[in-house]
Protein backbone atom coordinates (compact mmCIF):
# COMPACT_ATOMS: atom_id res chain seq x y z
CA UNK A 1 0.00 0.00 0.00
CA UNK A 2 1.20 3.47 -1.16
CA UNK A 3 1.15 7.00 0.38
CA UNK A 4 -1.31 7.75 -2.44
CA UNK A 5 -3.57 5.04 -1.54
CA UNK A 6 -3.71 5.62 2.19
CA UNK A 7 -4.59 9.34 1.16
CA UNK A 8 -7.28 8.37 -1.22
CA UNK A 9 -9.24 6.40 0.33
CA UNK A 10 -10.65 8.78 3.24
CA UNK A 11 -11.70 11.03 0.34
CA UNK A 12 -12.94 8.54 -1.51
CA UNK A 13 -14.85 6.97 1.38
CA UNK A 14 -16.29 10.57 2.03
CA UNK A 15 -17.36 11.02 -1.29
CA UNK A 16 -18.83 7.44 -1.38
CA UNK A 17 -21.02 8.54 1.78
CA UNK A 18 -22.04 11.89 0.42
CA UNK A 19 -23.21 10.22 -2.81
CA UNK A 20 -24.66 7.35 -0.78
CA UNK A 21 -27.19 10.29 1.04
CA UNK A 22 -27.80 11.94 -2.23
CA UNK A 23 -28.94 8.58 -3.49
CA UNK A 24 -30.69 7.48 -0.33
CA UNK A 25 -32.47 10.79 -0.16
CA UNK A 26 -33.65 9.91 -4.20
CA UNK A 27 -34.79 6.14 -3.33
CA UNK A 28 -36.77 7.72 -0.13
CA UNK A 29 -38.36 10.13 -1.81
CA UNK A 30 -39.53 8.15 -4.86
CA UNK A 31 -40.89 5.31 -2.51
CA UNK A 32 -42.83 8.40 -1.39
CA UNK A 33 -44.20 9.27 -4.38
CA UNK A 34 -44.81 5.78 -5.57
CA UNK A 35 -46.83 5.06 -2.42
CA UNK A 36 -48.62 8.05 -2.72
CA UNK A 37 -49.53 7.25 -6.38
CA UNK A 38 -50.59 3.06 -5.07
CA UNK A 39 -52.90 4.80 -2.35
CA UNK A 40 -54.41 7.26 -5.00
CA UNK A 41 -55.50 4.32 -7.15
CA UNK A 42 -54.28 5.97 -10.29
CA UNK A 43 -53.15 2.59 -11.79
CA UNK A 44 -50.41 0.52 -11.46
CA UNK A 45 -48.01 1.22 -14.33
CA UNK A 46 -46.53 4.20 -12.75
CA UNK A 47 -45.92 2.68 -9.35
CA UNK A 48 -44.51 -0.59 -10.89
CA UNK A 49 -42.13 1.50 -13.42
CA UNK A 50 -40.69 3.55 -9.90
CA UNK A 51 -39.93 1.13 -7.91
CA UNK A 52 -38.08 -0.33 -10.52
CA UNK A 53 -36.41 2.29 -11.28
CA UNK A 54 -35.84 2.73 -7.59
CA UNK A 55 -34.49 -0.98 -6.70
CA UNK A 56 -32.59 -0.95 -9.80
CA UNK A 57 -30.88 2.47 -8.78
CA UNK A 58 -29.49 1.65 -5.56
CA UNK A 59 -28.64 -1.94 -6.31
CA UNK A 60 -26.05 -0.25 -8.96
CA UNK A 61 -24.98 2.12 -6.66
CA UNK A 62 -24.25 -0.01 -4.00
CA UNK A 63 -22.51 -2.85 -6.88
CA UNK A 64 -20.32 0.24 -8.06
CA UNK A 65 -19.44 0.90 -4.25
CA UNK A 66 -18.69 -2.68 -3.43
CA UNK A 67 -16.59 -2.71 -6.98
CA UNK A 68 -14.38 0.39 -4.87
CA UNK A 69 -13.92 -2.17 -2.10
CA UNK A 70 -14.92 -2.51 1.76
CA UNK A 71 -14.52 1.21 2.98
CA UNK A 72 -16.38 3.02 0.31
CA UNK A 73 -19.14 0.48 0.13
CA UNK A 74 -19.25 0.95 3.79
CA UNK A 75 -19.70 4.84 3.52
CA UNK A 76 -22.11 4.64 0.53
CA UNK A 77 -24.35 2.25 3.15
CA UNK A 78 -24.12 4.51 5.96
CA UNK A 79 -24.80 7.45 3.93
CA UNK A 80 -27.73 5.69 2.10
CA UNK A 81 -29.20 4.82 6.18
CA UNK A 82 -28.31 9.06 7.01
CA UNK A 83 -30.93 9.81 4.31
CA UNK A 84 -33.08 7.10 5.44
CA UNK A 85 -33.40 9.04 9.02
CA UNK A 86 -33.58 12.49 7.83
CA UNK A 87 -36.55 11.26 5.58
CA UNK A 88 -38.22 9.40 8.67
CA UNK A 89 -37.26 12.15 11.22
CA UNK A 90 -40.56 14.22 10.05
CA UNK A 91 -42.96 11.24 10.62
CA UNK A 92 -41.66 10.02 13.92
CA UNK A 93 -44.18 10.15 16.78
CA UNK A 94 -43.21 11.02 20.51
CA UNK A 95 -44.73 8.04 22.59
Amino acid sequence: MTLANLISHPAVAVAMALAGLAVGLAYFTALRRGVALMVGGKGWLAPLALTLARLGAAAGFLFFAAQQGAVPLLAALAGFLAARALILRPHRRAD
